[in-house]
């Protein structure tokens, strides 16, 4: 009998783990590296609807649990001295669905940066819901960051590939 109740403590604490893990802190593909493999540096030096400067394996480097690609070493050099100057907020996620308390995936063709930071938004239409709120949002994004990583998975909304 203690078999058995050592086996169903051991299966409860198990499924726990699983239904109670969070997103990681970084938006990663599991090939694509962090933020689908876009050079995060590379946006600061765009133009507002340039296309994103994809990174290369050659030029890679890994921060917070994540592997990053970068164009050239010299992007990857600027990121490792000071990866938070280029790291997009909140992790990476869906800017617009930070804002309302969940994460989603992005799509790296929306972006912007606002007062030296990098946003990401999943697709247009998360893109230009964010963009007629878009001081607001940042402010509620900023305030529910911190937890969302958490709360998603209680909600079952955390983001996806």
């Amino acid at each position: 009998m203690n078999r058995f109740k050592s086996l169903v403590v051991f299966i409860i604490l198990f499924m726990s783990n699983i239904t109670m893990a969070a997103d990681p802190n970084i938006y990663s593909h599991p090939t694509k590296g962090a933020v689908g493999g876009a050079d995060v540096v590379a946006y600061f030096s765009l133009s507002p609807g340039d296309a994103p400067v994809m990174g290369s394996k050659a030029f890679s480097y890994e921060y917070q649990g994540a592997t990053w690609y970068f164009s050239s070493q010299e992007n990857l050099e600027l990121f490792s001295k000071n990866p938070e100057k280029y790291a997009p907020q909140y992790g990476g996620y869906c800017a617009f669905a930070a804002s309302h308390g969940f994460t989603k995936s992005i799509d790296i063709n929306y972006w912007h940066i606002v007062d030296g930071k990098l946003y990401l938004n999943f697709n247009k239409n998360a893109d230009r819901k964010w963009l007629n709120d878009r001081d607001a949002a940042i402010v509620r994004a900023n305030s529910n960051w911190p937890n969302i990583l958490k709360a998603c998975e209680q909600y079952n909304n955390c983001g996806t590939y």
